[in-house]
C-alpha cells in the first residue's frame, strides 16, 4: 500500500478482513434499481458532454458573461461528477471532470474572469458554488500533484501577509464581500452601478437597501436617477467591509489542510470562524452579517447588525446566512476537534425558529413562493411551518419552509442530543408529509432530507427503491432536455445547470449515509467511503451495491450486495470521507451450511446463519464479496478520532479466501 494512504493515522486495522459468505438468493430492488442508476449515469454525462462542450472541455458559449458575474455558472454544471466518480461511476468520469475543470478555467481566463486560475474578485455566495467542483476533483485524486498545488496556492490568498491582502489580521475580517485573486475589490461591479441591472431577477427580493432617501417600493427604481442612486448606495454600503457569506472561504482552506494538515490552514479557520461567533454571542446571540473595515458590527448600517451584502435583508437571508454560519462552524470544528464551532450554525437556526408560524404557501409573500408550491404539490394548500428567512428595518420577514439541509447538517455532523431533538421538532411541526418522495430537482440537487431521515428512523422503508426511482427519472428528464435542446448559440450562463443529468443526491444518502453537499461551498463529509481494492481507486466496485439503514453516534449499519453472477468483489471500507473515524469492531453474518446446497432440489435455500465479530480498531476494513453474495455489517465506530486526510485506495491482491 501506498504511504500515503491515510498519512498520520495507525495502520491497525487497515488488513483486516471480512468475506461474505450468505448467497444473496432474490436481489433486493434498491440494489438493482442503484446499480441501474450508476448505468444511466455514466452514459448521462457523456451525452451533455457531447452537446454543450469543445474537446478541450470548455463550454461553447459565444457570448460574454457580466463584470464579475458568471463564473461560477461555468463550473457548476460539472460540479457533482467528481461525486459520480467518489461513489463508484466510470473512471473516465474523473479524466472528463478534470479535462473540463481546465477547459472552462482558460475559458474564463480569456473573458477576465479569473487570474492565476482564481476569480478575480466575487462574493463567496458564488464563489462557493463553483469551487465545489474543485473540492471533488480534489478530495477524488488527491495524488494529483496540479490539482494540490492548485488547492494550496488559492489558500494562500487568504492567509495574513499575503500580497493580495483580503485578509485583515489585526481585526479578523475578510475586507471585502469581493474578494479574491485581485484582492478585496470594491463595491459590487459596474453592472450593479444602476439597479437593477435585470429586474426579472431581483425583483423577488425587493429593495436591497430599506433607507435611501426617495426610495421606498420596487417601482421607484423604474427612474433612472433613483436607480443609479440605489447603485451607488449599494457600493458604498454594500461594497466595502466583511459579510457573513465571507465564511464559505474556510472551505478553501479546509480543502488545502486536507492534504497536509498544515497548522497555517487549520489556525486561521478556527481564528476567522471565532470572530463570527464572538460577534454573535457579544450581541446576545444574534449573528451578525455585516463589519465594517474599523471592526464594527454595523458600520455601514447605522449600527444594525443586519443588512450586508448576502445577508439578513437581501437576498436570500437564512438561505445564504445559515448556509455560511453551518459551512465555517463546520469546516472550524473538523480541523479543531472543538464541537463547540458548531454553536456558530446555532445561532441563526434559533433566531429563525423564535418567530416562526404557521401559514399556506400559496397565500404566503415569499420570494421562493413558487418553488415551494411546485415542491409540496397537492400538499401546497396545506397549513405548512414558515420562518423568516429575512430581516429589516421592519422586523423579520420573506417566511418560507425550512430549508432541511441546514438543521439535518449540524444533526449529521454533530450526533448530539440536543440538536436530534430540535430536528424531530421541524419535522413534527412541518405540516406535510416528511416521509415523502417528492420528484423535483433544483440546482443544488438537494432538498429530499426529509424523507431520508425518515427511512433511517424506521418509518420510511420505501425510501431507497422510491428515492432511486426518482433519481433515475430525474437523469432522464435532463436527457430528454438536452435531446429537445436545439438551441445553438447559448446566451444564457445558466443553461447548462438546468440541463446537467448528473443526480448523485440519493446515491450520496443510501451508500455514504450523509446529506448531499451543501451547496454554497461545503465539503462533501460521510460516514463510510468504499474503494474499489482490485482497480486501486474510490468508489464502489462494479456490480456492488451499498444501503446504510441506521447511523448514530456510536454505529453505523451497512448492507453490501455483490450483484455479479460470476465475478467476486473486493473493496475497501473506510471510516468518513478523510479517514477520521475509527472502526472499533463489526459484526455480520455467518452461514453455517453447506452452499449452494442439494442439486436435486427445487426451492431456493435459506442458509441457516451465525453470528459474527471481529476487532477492527482502525480506519477501513477490506471486504470480499463472492459472486451473488451480501453482507450486512454492523460496524462500532468512534468518531473523529484521527486527523483527518484527503484519501487513496491503492490495489491489493485477493486472498484465498476472497474467491
Amino acid at each position: 500500500m501506498g504511504d500515503d494512504l491515510v498519512v498520520g493515522q495507525p495502520r491497525s486495522g487497515a488488513e483486516v478482513r471480512v468475506a461474505a459468505t450468505v448467497p444473496l438468493g432474490s436481489p433486493p430492488t434498491w440494489a438493482v434499481s442503484q446499480r441501474r442508476l450508476f448505468d444511466v449515469l455514466d452514459e448521462a454525462w457523456r451525452v451533455f458532454e457531447r452537446r454543450y462542450c469543445e474537446p478541450d472541455g470548455r463550454l461553447a458559449y459565444r457570448d460574454h458573461p457580466m463584470d464579475r458575474d458568471g463564473a461560477d455558472d461555468f463550473y457548476e454544471p460539472f460540479f457533482n461528477w467528481p461525486a459520480l466518480y467518489l461513489l463508484g461511476g466510470s473512471s473516465d468520469v474523473l479524466d472528463a471532470a478534470k479535462r473540463h475543470w481546465n477547459g472552462v478555467t482558460a475559458q474564463l481566463t480569456e473573458l477576465g474572469l479569473l487570474k492565476d486560475e482564481f476569480d478575480r474578485g466575487y462574493d463567496w455566495f458564488h464563489q462557493g458554488e463553483s469551487l465545489l467542483f474543485l473540492y471533488g476533483i480534489c478530495a477524488a485524486d488527491p495524488r494529483d500533484p496540479d490539482f494540490r498545488e492548485r488547492a494550496e496556492r488559492f489558500a494562500r490568498l487568504y492567509l495574513a501577509g499575503a500580497p493580495e491582502g483580503n485578509y485583515d489580521a489585526e481585526l479578523n475580517i475578510i475586507r471585502a464581500p469581493h474578494n479574491g485573486a485581485d484582492g478585496p475589490r470594491p463595491g459590487l461591479g459596474e453592472e450593479m452601478d444602476a439597479f437593477p441591472p435585470d429586474a426579472d431577477i431581483f425583483h423577488p427580493y425587493g429593495l436591497p437597501l430599506h433607507d435611501v432617501p426617495g426610495i421606498t417600493e420596487w417601482d421607484d427604481l423604474g427612474d433612472d436617477v433613483k436607480a443609479r442612486t440605489m447603485g451607488e448606495a449599494m457600493r458604498e454600503r454594500l461594497g466595502r467591509g466583511d459579510t457573513a457569506i465571507n465564511l464559505c472561504a474556510t472551505s478553501l482552506l479546509t480543502n488545502a489542510w486536507l492534504y497536509g494538515n498544515d497548522a497555517v490552514y487549520a489556525e486561521w479557520i478556527t481564528t476567522y470562524a471565532r470572530g463570527w461567533l464572538s460577534r454573535g454571542r457579544d450581541l446576545g446571540g444574534v449573528l451578525p452579517d455585516n463589519v465594517g473595515l474599523s471592526g464594527r458590527v454595523g458600520e455601514y448600517h447605522d449600527g444594525r447588525w443586519y443588512g450586508g451584502h448576502y445577508g439578513w435583508t437581501w437576498p436570500h437571508g437564512y438561505h445564504t446566512v445559515g448556509a455560511a454560519a453551518l459551512i465555517g462552524g463546520m469546516n472550524a470544528a473538523f480541523v479543531s476537534g472543538d464541537a463547540g464551532f458548531l454553536e456558530l450554525a446555532r445561532l441563526p437556526l434559533r433566531q429563525v425558529m423564535e418567530q416562526r408560524r404557521p401559514g399556506v404557501v400559496p397565500e404566503t409573500e415569499m420570494s421562493q413562493r413558487r418553488p415551494w408550491t411546485e415542491r409540496l404539490a397537492d400538499e401546497a394548500e396545506l397549513p405548512v411551518m414558515l420562518y423568516p428567512h429575512r430581516h429589516g428595518p421592519s422586523g423579520w420577514f420573506d417566511f418560507q419552509p425550512m430549508q432541511t439541509a441546514f438543521p439535518t447538517w449540524l444533526w449529521w455532523y454533530s450526533m448530539e442530543k440536543g440538536d436530534a431533538e430540535v430536528l424531530r421538532d421541524i419535522g413534527a411541526r412541518s405540516g406535510y408529509d416528511w416521509a415523502r418522495v417528492r420528484a423535483f430537482r433544483d440546482k443544488e440537487e438537494a432538498g429530499h432530507e426529509a424523507p431520508w431521515l425518515a427511512y433511517l428512523n424506521g418509518d420510511n422503508p420505501r425510501y431507497p427503491e422510491e428515492a432511486l426511482a426518482m433519481a433515475a427519472a430525474q437523469a432522464a428528464h435532463r436527457l430528454a432536455l438536452i435531446a429537445a435542446d436545439d438551441e445553438r448559440d447559448i446566451e444564457d450562463i445558466h443553461w447548462w445547470q438546468r440541463k446537467n443529468p448528473v443526480v448523485t443526491e440519493v446515491l450520496t444518502q443510501l451508500t455514504t449515509g450523509a446529506p448531499q453537499v451543501l451547496y454554497n461551498g461545503g465539503l462533501q463529509h460521510a460516514r463510510l467511503r468504499y474503494g474499489d481494492a482490485e482497480a486501486g481507486r474510490p468508489g464502489l466496485p462494479p456490480d456492488v451495491a451499498a444501503l446504510i439503514d441506521h447511523l448514530d453516534d456510536r454505529s453505523t449499519h451497512v448492507t453490501l450486495v455483490n450483484l455479479s453472477p460470476t465475478r467476486p468483489r473486493l473493496l475497501w471500507l473506510s471510516a468518513g470521507a478523510f479517514g477520521e473515524h475509527r472502526i472499533d469492531r463489526v459484526t455480520y453474518d455467518l452461514r453455517e451450511d453447506g452452499h449452494p446446497g442439494d442439486p436435486l432440489g427445487y426451492a431456493l435455500p435459506v442458509p441457516a446463519t451465525k453470528r459474527s465479530s471481529q476487532s477492527v480498531d482502525g480506519p477501513r476494513l477490506v471486504v470480499s464479496l463472492p459472486p451473488a453474495h451480501t453482507i450486512r455489517l454492523e460496524l462500532d465506530m468512534t468518531l473523529r478520532i484521527y486527523p483527518p486526510r484527503h484519501q487513496t485506495f491503492d490495489a491489493i491482491r485477493p486472498s484465498e479466501n476472497d474467491a
